[in-house]
């Protein structure tokens, strides 16, 4: 099975925003650290998909290393969601332990990754079918078992129109979500960029408003 083939998963742009989305929608406001790591797992199972480079560098050769082709979607399952969870329960419990000892927060950032890192999956299902019609089966319950790989019958190309229209719907929520609540996916590179972003959002739209309930 060659990846010249095949399909890759939606793009990590799309399950970035997504991600973002999940950090935004707690009514608890999460900490930029907390941002960052639910963040991270709405990324994390396309780690698998890091084979490319080697198979790429490879495929011209006597033994190419068939990396993405054999082994992509191979963290996309329950296994590697609960790591990344409790990966994520122990750095926010340590750092939440400096300054409240018995903080429950590490309880909800690790649920919120876990949350997080399945909307990765579920946007996988939805989206992702290849320009030959072949889907990336997600095998849910490796590697204890084979018995669950989830396939849709109905999965959108992974150039259609359903992948650009759900992107721009994320951009849109993002950037309102970003004026109301002063937060923005920059936050997570830069503090200051975001505020700078932040008000320039603002001066751009908030007069406008303004000017409309008059």
């Amino acid at each position: 099975m060659s990846l010249l083939h095949n399909s890759c998963s939606m793009s990590p742009v799309t399950h970035f925003f997504a991600g973002w989305l999940v950090a935004s929608a707690t009514t608890v406001p999460l900490t930029r650290r907390e941002k960052i790591l639910v963040v991270a797992a709405a990324i994390a199972p396309d780690l698998d998909g890091l084979g490319l480079i080697p198979e790429l560098l490879t495929r011209n050769s006597a033994h190419p290393l068939l990396w993405f082709s054999l082994y992509h979607h191979s963290l996309h399952t329950l296994a590697f969601a609960l790591v990344c969870a409790l990966a994520a329960f122990f750095i926010d419990r340590a750092a939440a332990r400096r300054n409240h000892p018995t903080s429950t927060r590490p309880w909800l950032t690790a649920g919120l990754v876990f949350i997080s890192f399945h909307l990765h999956l579920l946007c996988d299902l939805l989206g992702a079918r290849g320009p030959e019609g072949y889907q990336w089966p997600i095998p849910y319950l490796k590697p204890f078992s084979n018995s669950m790989e989830l396939t849709w019958h109905g999965q959108w190309a992974l150039n259609g129109w359903q992948n650009f229209a759900f992107t721009a719907l994320l951009l849109f929520t993002t950037f309102c979500l970003a004026w109301r609540n002063g937060s923005s996916p920059i936050e997570l590179f830069s503090p200051p960029a975001n505020q700078a972003f932040i008000h320039t959002l603002r001066q751009r739209f908030l007069p406008r408003r303004a000017s409309e309930r008059q």
